[in-house]
């Protein structure tokens, strides 16, 4: 009997020992146990069978039994995964936890179904979300009286339709298409898409599904429980206190000036017509300036609680120039026979007012207008009125009005700021799209014209300490793709006076003598820039510089597309990874053509160039 009691007892010490150990694996502990029962279990002898009063714990059979039920148990558990993969913490909760759906944002990128196509569930597109808003409609609670919380029927989004332009790319569309590309859809109707954007293709990149080509949401829907809508824009107090004092002062400069520009009226009107006409027009100017009181009141008091007594105070701006005809009728009958109409004129009052007077007091009604066109029309004929001049003539007026301000700021001198000064460096500009021929342009000019020197580059091995220098202070206009030269505005207003001065040392040294007009034409030097159109707008900032545009292009896309391919092939341009050849020929397609785009509508190119030799471009 004190056999069987130390077994029994070790036999539950061991079942113990690993039901304790928490860091084991559920199927290992059941398992190791049963073995370990099962081999007690089989070396213990056959006991008398006890009394069933005297039997106060389980049998070894009752214990196999048991680790039996607990293996089966963790199988069942592990393979429907309700144990995080078969592995569990202590006190058994799950490691791993499903993601949740977010709630929706404004420029969200979307899936959402059309019914087109004659499919099911209709045509799949892409959009983004442009503006979600509460259903005002929507019951807060169901039929049944319960309150309505799974956030169905309760948002409408508006989504701006993207065009599918292939491989999984949409890119939105032209502004004239957009306006009709949009749809309203329930908030519950659209799933969130896991969308990159990708700034060589101008597009958005969406995950598809590879049979059907479909886009593959992130998840099926949004989370719609508990979601509030947009989130509140924050208000910067000091920046609305900022414009009303903004717009107070608009309010009294449009007022004045509209006074001033009714003073002005009147006197041009009393040397031309006189002074009876001259009073007819200044109070048709008087009115113009209550018309815009008036329409002050009436925008002052938008969206507050007074709006509507604003607006209707504000209608009596439309009744002022009657006022106005109906005074001057008066003045007319008043006088009698002095009045205008003379002494057979007509008694009544709507007919006592002249086509002079009337004309003069509409126009000096209409006088407000003439300050707010100027007004509006000022910036076009100021900081605008360069790009509106073509060539030559929009370069100079916009290098004289960037003069005009580096003086005004005291950071130019006047020989500097001088718009032909003898300190302005001509910088011929070649600049076209890529495959268009502009480096092999400028490396003939520069080897057959000793007067086109190219510009100073710095060099990243021969004095790495200026380089690091100026790339971290971000000094350089540009780059070599091989990261080892660099630009600077310097290099390029220097190159040429510094050549200039060697070619005249080279000539002292020799001993040669030269006239003056030899001497000049060969000193002096045109520094000459192979640009892309990014290094072109660069240098139109550039101070100092006379810009000579050049613009280099071939006369059919097809040429850029066979161009393009040609690169690809001779591996001068590499495809990226997870890119085709197709992806790369429409993504260098699109930025030529923003390219051509530029050079048309910039009005810094005097010269245009069409490439015809296509085995040098």
């Amino acid at each position: 009997m004190a056999q069987y009691t130390a077994s029994f007892c070790a036999l539950v010490a061991l079942i113990t020992l690993y039901g304790a150990a928490g860091f084991a694996p559920a199927r290992l502990r059941a398992s190791t146990a049963i073995r370990h029962v099962s081999t007690f279990a089989g070396s213990m002898p056959l006991a008398p069978a006890a009394p069933a009063a005297r039997s106060s714990g389980p049998s070894a059979i009752q214990i196999h039994q048991s680790a039996s039920s607990s293996e089966a148990s963790s199988s069942s558990s592990d393979m429907d995964g309700s144990s995080g993969g078969g592995y569990t913490r202590q006190g058994d909760d799950p490691i791993g936890t499903k993601r949740e759906a977010p709630y929706p944002k404004i420029s969200d990128v979307v899936s959402f179904y059309d019914v087109d196509g004659g499919q099911a569930d209709g045509q799949a597109l892409v959009g983004k979300i442009s503006l979600i808003q509460p259903i005002l409609s929507a019951p807060s609670t169901s039929d049944d009286g319960d309150d309505n919380d799974d956030g169905t029927n309760k948002w409408l989004v508006e989504i701006t339709e993207l065009e599918d332009v292939g491989d999984g790319y949409y890119a939105e569309y032209p502004s004239r298409k957009r306006r009709n590309k949009r749809a309203l859809r329930n908030l519950e109707d659209v799933a969130p898409v896991a969308a990159s954007f990708v700034r060589t293709e101008d597009a958005y990149k969406v995950p598809t599904d590879r049979g059907t080509g479909r886009p593959v949401p992130l998840f099926p829907q949004y989370k719609l429980v508990g979601y509030g809508g947009p989130a509140a824009v924050p208000i910067n107090e000091e920046v609305v206190r900022s414009d009303l004092e903004r717009y107070g002062d608009l309010k009294i400069r449009l007022l004045r000036d509209a006074l001033l520009a009714g003073l002005a009226g009147a006197l041009v009107t009393d040397l031309v017509r006189g002074l009876d006409d001259a009073i007819v027009y200044f109070s048709g100017a008087l009115a113009g300036v209550g018309y815009l009181f008036f329409l002050s009141i009436k925008t002052d008091t938008i969206g507050s609680s007074g709006g509507k007594l604003g607006k209707d105070v504000s209608n009596f701006r439309f009744v002022l120039p009657a006022i106005v005809l109906v005074g001057i009728a008066i003045r007319n009958v008043a006088l009698g026979d002095a009045s205008p109409l003379g002494p057979g004129g007509p008694t009544n009052i709507l007919s006592t007012v002249t086509k002079e007077q009337f004309a003069c007091a509409m126009i000096g009604f209409l006088t407000y207008r003439i300050p707010l066109f100027i007004g509006q029309l000022a910036p076009v004929f100021g900081d605008s009125a360069g790009s509106l001049l073509p060539g030559s003539a929009g370069m100079a007026f916009q290098m004289a009005q960037e003069a005009k301000a580096a003086s005004e700021a005291g950071t130019a001198d006047a020989t500097e700021s001088s718009l032909f000064g003898k300190d302005l460096t001509p910088v011929l500009l070649v600049c076209g799209p890529p495959s268009s021929g502009t480096t092999s342009l400028v490396q003939k000019l520069i080897e057959e014209d000793d007067r086109f020197v190219p510009p100073k580059l710095v060099d990243r091995l021969k004095d790495p300490a200026t380089f690091e220098r100026l790339e971290s202070r971000e000094e350089f206009l540009t780059t070599e793709d091989s990261g080892r030269y660099g630009l600077t505005a310097e290099g390029v207003l220097s190159a040429a006076s510094e050549a200039e001065v060697a070619a005249e040392a080279a000539a002292t040294e020799a001993g040669t003598e030269q006239d003056e007009a030899e001497s000049a034409e060969k000193q002096g030097k045109v520094v000459v820039v192979d640009a892309n159109v990014d290094l072109a707008k660069k240098l139109r900032q550039l101070p100092g510089a006379r810009l000579i545009g050049v613009w280099v292009g071939l006369d059919s896309m097809e040429k850029f597309e066979s161009n393009i391919k040609a690169q690809i092939e001779s591996g001068d341009l590499s495809i990226p990874e997870g890119e085709t050849e197709e992806s790369v020929i429409r993504a260098k397609v699109k930025e030529i053509v923003q390219n051509i785009e530029y050079g048309v509508v910039s009005g810094m190119f005097e010269f245009t160039i069409l490439n015809n030799d296509m085995e040098t471009s």
